[in-house]
């Protein structure tokens, strides 16, 4: 007997229709603008507030440090509570929390509108899971892919879009929009989302207490956050830094030119659905390496732009190698959830909570460390840094199976 019931049109022996995915794909894409869009926008609300240059940094900060609360203590919600209610119920949170900052008066106002924003975004991680427990343990893989699709596109063009927004508009112009996109994403969601009755009878408190027993109990949690975190800490390396190279001799690229040169990393969305599709198939193993080995090629050649002799060879090979790292990045990411979702159904908010939040300190680690190597040995230290963590990757990959089934 399955440890959770739902109640929905879908069988098992149909395949999640194809626009009930991509509305998940697009739902998803949305809402994580919101997670990155503040590193663009940070300069423009320091001045239209009058801040401090600290207080202004504080705002992406903040939002991420909401979504990281989001993830450790929302999303298990969905362990003990029907599923698309509390979808629902934090994406509507989400659009007030975005009027709210769109509108915000002052400083404080505007900090503890991004944090509860950030926290309202962990709804994405609820969505992921709820679409991927609708597909047959086949085609998982496939399903978490294509949704995943989404969620890379909106990662990676969050900030090229906030900035197109806010040369066109103003900086509260995009939370404007976002509100408004959220709302209409939420009724539709509200009218598209099966019922997902979990059979889990737990309270709060022992629900959160249960994280260590999971991580204690399941390898596959441990090998495959592992290997996301290093991954995510390579992507959060290349892309802290790659934009004070750009603005640097010889590229002298301004805000928009680095956001057009981050729309080639968009690119790398395209390994999303095959990704997913070669771990039905069988290929977990040989995939995950591959996508490691991507990693660590593509900073190997980032790191050769400071060695070519013209200005067009270099950024070639940077947009090259941002290109292929978000193929490398995006293949352990689909790989690792596929493997996630396969584990306990009565599990599974709490397991996609943690091998989120696992990953996304890997990826401030990253950052922290590719600020250093900028500091001490410019831009072929980072590349170094974050090939680092590639290599620890693949290295993982040949110590073990875990996970690759």
């Amino acid at each position: 007997m399955s440890a959770c019931q739902t109640t929905t049109t879908f069988t098992s022996d149909q395949s999640v229709p194809r626009p009930f995915i991509w509305l998940g794909a697009i739902a998803t894409g949305v809402i994580v603008t919101n997670l990155f869009a503040p590193q663009i926008l940070v300069g423009l609300m320091g001045r239209s507030l009058g801040t401090t240059a600290t207080h202004a940094g504080m705002v992406s900060t903040l939002t991420l440090l909401g979504y990281a609360f989001g993830l450790f203590f929302l999303v298990p919600l969905t362990d003990i509570f029907e599923n698309k209610r509390l979808i629902v119920l934090t994406l509507c949170s989400t659009v007030i929390a975005a009027a709210c900052t769109a509108v915000a008066p002052t400083t404080g106002f505007l900090l503890t509108a991004v944090f509860l924003l950030g926290a309202s975004c962990s709804a994405i991680q609820m969505l992921v899971p709820l679409v991927a427990s609708m597909a047959r343990p086949s085609e998982r893989g496939r399903v978490i892919g294509d949704v995943m699709s989404g969620l890379m596109v909106g990662i990676l063009l969050s900030r090229p879009i906030a900035s197109f927004i806010s040369d066109a508009w103003n900086w509260r112009g995009f939370y404007v929009i976002s509100s408004v996109a959220i709302a209409v994403l939420a009724i539709a969601l509200s009218w598209r989302l099966p019922s997902l009755r979990p059979k889990t009878r737990m309270n709060y408190l022992n629900l959160l207490g249960s994280y260590w027993t999971l991580i204690r109990e399941e390898p596959v949690l441990r090998v495959r956050s592992w290997t996301a975190a290093l991954s995510m800490a390579a992507f959060s390396a290349f892309w802290a830094a790659v934009a004070l190279k750009l603005a640097e001799a010889p590229f002298n690229l301004g805000a928009s030119g680095i956001a057009i040169f981050a729309l080639a990393g968009a690119a790398g969305a395209v390994a999303t659905p095959v990704a997913g599709r070669l771990g039905d198939a069988g290929h977990v193993r040989v995939t995950l390496c591959a996508s490691h080995a991507l990693i660590i090629i593509s900073l190997a050649l980032s790191a050769s732009a400071d060695l070519l002799a013209t200005r067009t060879w270099s950024l070639v090979a940077l947009g090259a190698g941002a290109v292929v790292l978000d193929l490398g990045v995006t293949g352990d990411q689909i790989l690792g959830r596929r493997a996630i979702n396969l584990l306990r159904a009565e599990a599974r908010g709490r397991l996609n909570g943690m091998f989120v939040g696992i990953f996304f300190i890997g990826g401030a680690i990253g950052t922290a460390a590719a600020t250093f190597a900028w500091a001490h040995g410019g831009w072929v230290a980072v590349c170094t840094v974050a090939g680092a963590f590639g290599l620890l990757a693949l290295i993982t990959d040949m110590a073990t199976s875990v996970g690759t089934s």
